[in-house]
């Protein structure tokens, strides 16, 4: 293993180990989506229909294509990757045998010697822990690392660099949640019980089901977390203290969750909608502000543009779905007041969209089509796709996207742009590095 140079709504069904289906023998049939609790395995990712009665948005498509080339491909896994997040020069993924690993790469990439016949060391990424169930999330904020679990646990890492040159690093479990001090109040007090299923109650702040997707406010004091028990909750950062938990939020299986920077949450679910939660003036809770409806089947993932005025979102409908109007807070964009209204749509995936990831004006996608597409939202609000990544032999499941730093002077003045470091985990166990060039906005609309 090492470095080579080069959800419910959507699910895996898993025959042999891991690396003899990462040698090629990935039937189309082992991946389903399922809009309730149980797989369907009569439901194909490739069936789903697209949505026609959208307008399509990339405008572009005959543009010729940027350039984009594969950096790295990083080999430690021996089981799928389900979770990855990127943290300046560090990179962190997850696996469905509960495995974390970080990787010190550089933001930039400059790692190797580039190609696919090149190597890098056999740099395998450190360990940072090891479970007995699937990651099935990641976030990293100011020092420390969140994962989510299929076993319905979130746990807490601190990270300390021994050297700023080392590629290793401490980490620390620091909290599991709910918090010890959370379980014990909740259980000697008989209102925290509520009813979870049918004839069955448990204490509001647990989990009953796995939890799916993580997300942090802007200032990092609250962690967001989603799960196939059709429920979110609130968590203090500081303490791990469960603040709130927002029961039935859906009718089925919640499998996405982002956060504007006005403290907007917008969750996506298998029952094929998209709802919008606010905090209203002097409240401490949130409540359901709106219910985005143009899916035609389970919304997989979401991803806001960086000032929040923008919505994706991915489902098995193969479409990303493009909502414009939402709260942007202080930096701008629009008002939290603002309803989210449907732009069109996003077309290109010949499979169910299983990923989605932000980073300046590009939004990048991931498939069960074995591709990830890199788009680019223009002046006039048009979108043009700038890249498609192929390379895996499997599903991309996981996507991460961090600006690259900008061109060399000499680069920059024949071409002007920027590069973009795109990171894909997929079903194949293994993550690839990309650099994405995306030229300046006034340069692209020419």
């Amino acid at each position: 293993m090492g470095m080579i140079s080069c959800a419910k709504g959507c699910h895996v069904v898993e025959e042999s180990s891991p690396r003899q289906q990462a040698s090629g023998r990935w039937a189309d049939q082992n991946y389903q989506c399922s809009a309730g609790g149980h797989l369907s395995k009569s439901m194909s990712l490739s069936s789903q229909s697209s949505l026609g009665s959208l307008p399509s948005l990339d405008l572009h498509q005959q543009r010729p294509s940027t350039l984009h080339h594969c950096v790295l491909t990083l080999c430690g896994h021996s089981s799928y990757v389900s979770a990855i997040a990127a943290d300046g020069a560090s990179l962190y993924s997850g696996s469905s045998d509960g495995e974390i690993r970080s990787w010190r790469l550089g933001i930039t990439c400059d790692v190797g010697s580039g190609g696919d016949d090149g190597g890098a060391g056999g740099y395998a990424g450190q360990v940072v822990a090891v479970r007995r169930s699937a990651v099935k999330a990641l976030v990293v904020s100011r020092g420390r690392l969140f994962g989510a679990y299929q076993d319905r646990r979130i746990h807490v890492w601190q990270i300390s660099h021994q050297r700023e040159t080392s590629h290793a690093g401490n980490y620390r479990l620091a909290a599991t949640l709910p918090t010890a001090g959370d379980r014990l109040l909740s259980l000697l007090s008989p209102e925290s019980y509520v009813e979870v299923r049918r004839h069955k109650k448990c204490t509001w702040v647990h989990h009953v089901d796995a939890v799916s997707a993580l997300a942090l406010s802007h200032d990092g004091a609250l962690l967001f977390s989603a799960s196939w028990d059709r429920t979110f909750k609130v968590w203090r950062t500081s303490d791990g203290k469960c603040l709130e938990s927002v029961a039935d939020a859906h009718h089925d299986a919640v499998n996405a969750i982002v956060v504007s920077r006005d403290g907007t949450a917008y969750t996506g679910s298998a029952d094929t909608t998209v709802k919008v939660w606010r905090r209203l003036p002097g409240e401490t809770k949130h409540s359901l502000a709106g219910t985005l409806e143009r899916h035609r089947s389970a919304v997989n993932a979401l991803a806001l543009s960086p000032d929040g005025s923008v919505l994706y979102s991915g489902a098995c409908d193969r479409s990303v779905v493009v909502w414009e109007g939402g709260g942007g807070g202080s930096s701008g964009g629009g008002s939290s007041s603002t309803p989210m209204v449907v732009a069109g749509a996003l077309r290109g995936h010949t499979k169910a969209v299983l990923c989605l990831a932000t980073v300046g004006e590009l939004v990048c996608s991931g498939s069960a089509d074995r591709s990830a597409r890199v788009w680019r939202r223009g002046l006039d609000k048009s979108y043009s796709c700038l890249a498609v990544l192929e390379g895996h032999r499997a599903p991309v499941k996981c996507l991460a996207a961090a600006v690259g730093g900008e061109m060399q002077e000499d680069e920059a003045d024949a071409c002007g742009g920027v590069f973009h470091t795109i990171y894909t985990g997929s079903l194949d166990c293994d993550i690839k590095v990309w650099r994405v060039y995306a030229p300046f906005l006034q340069q692209f609309a020419e």
